[in-house]
């Protein structure tokens, strides 16, 4: 085994986790909400930029924001259904309704694209870096830096300007926001509507590396999950660093003892974590978005 060449692994993987994760994490860190339709959503996303591309005849980085515009419609039209729930904070109601939201754009996917698996190729994947041994494809150098740029835009985002002074405000205390004069459902439609297109802009970013499935979106939400509690809720930096390290871990873990216990494993860690420090690995810093 190649102990770099496994690094390299992790760090692309990880990277994709944590691409993937950044929506739910500002969703959890403004509304306090899970959306179980998360891996769909993912789902949805690869389909939609293999299609526009093999299909529509787009070419590649224009697929990208027809995927994130379609990922934000979808976003909004489920914050409209789950609007009286959020306000109320009914979280029962909230579950089901975005775990049902998910079976049925399973359904609806396996109806329109096939319940075959599809293979998205770009010209970033086709072509290699090759360091002696070492390689990687210009698509997983691409994910990389979209995420870095991802990350570094959404904390800017909501620490240096206005709107992510509403979104903190909304984090911090919805009813007080409101007596304020902030209109909380348009931050609300705002927090789903960005989660809708950066999940769709991770899975057009992935979709090269992957098989293009139905069924995808399950394990995309468990890691997704681990990610997002594991960097401690709600907290940006600490998805960034909570993905790359469960990238880092599953890529070793894989190579080393078998890829058939890594999820297993990344709950035993996470585990471990969470008793060691319950807040993870944002233990200590201000509550809510940060």
């Amino acid at each position: 085994m190649n102990l770099t060449q496994q690094l390299i692994n992790g760090l692309v993987i990880g990277h994709a986790y944590a691409l993937v994760a950044i929506g739910w994490t500002l969703l959890l860190g403004v509304a306090r909400l899970v959306n179980f339709g998360h891996g769909q959503m993912y789902m949805l996303g690869a389909f939609v930029t293999w299609w526009a591309v093999t299909k529509g005849g787009m070419p590649y980085l224009l697929a990208l924001p027809v995927s994130m515009l379609i990922g934000a419609a979808f976003g909004l039209v489920m914050q409209r259904v789950m609007l009286k729930a959020t306000f109320e904070k009914n979280l029962v109601s909230i579950m089901i309704m975005t775990l049902g939201f998910g079976y049925v754009l399973q359904g609806g996917a396996a109806m329109i694209f096939g319940s075959t698996g599809q293979i998205l190729e770009t010209t970033l994947s086709r072509n290699e870096i090759t360091m002696g041994p070492l390689w990687l494809t210009w698509q997983d150098l691409a994910i990389i830096v979209a995420t870095m740029i991802v990350f570094v835009g959404l904390k800017w985002v909501l620490d240096g300007t206005r709107v992510g002074r509403l979104v903190r405000m909304v984090a911090e205390d919805p009813k007080l926001a409101e007596l304020a004069g902030v209109n909380v459902r348009r931050v609300y439609y705002g927090v789903f509507a960005f989660e809708g297109a950066a999940v769709a802009f991770a899975a057009g970013m992935i979709a090269p590396r992957t098989p293009i499935l139905t069924s995808m979106g399950f394990e995309e939400v468990i890691m997704t999950f681990v990610v997002v509690v594991f960097g401690g809720i709600g907290s940006v930096a600490g998805s960034y660093v909570a993905g790359v390290a469960l990238g880092l871990f599953t890529a070793l873990f894989s190579a080393l003892v078998s890829p058939a216990y890594t999820t297993a494993a990344a709950f035993l860690v996470l585990i471990a974590v969470l008793v060691l420090r319950p807040g993870g690995l944002s233990a200590g810093a201000a509550a809510g978005v940060h």
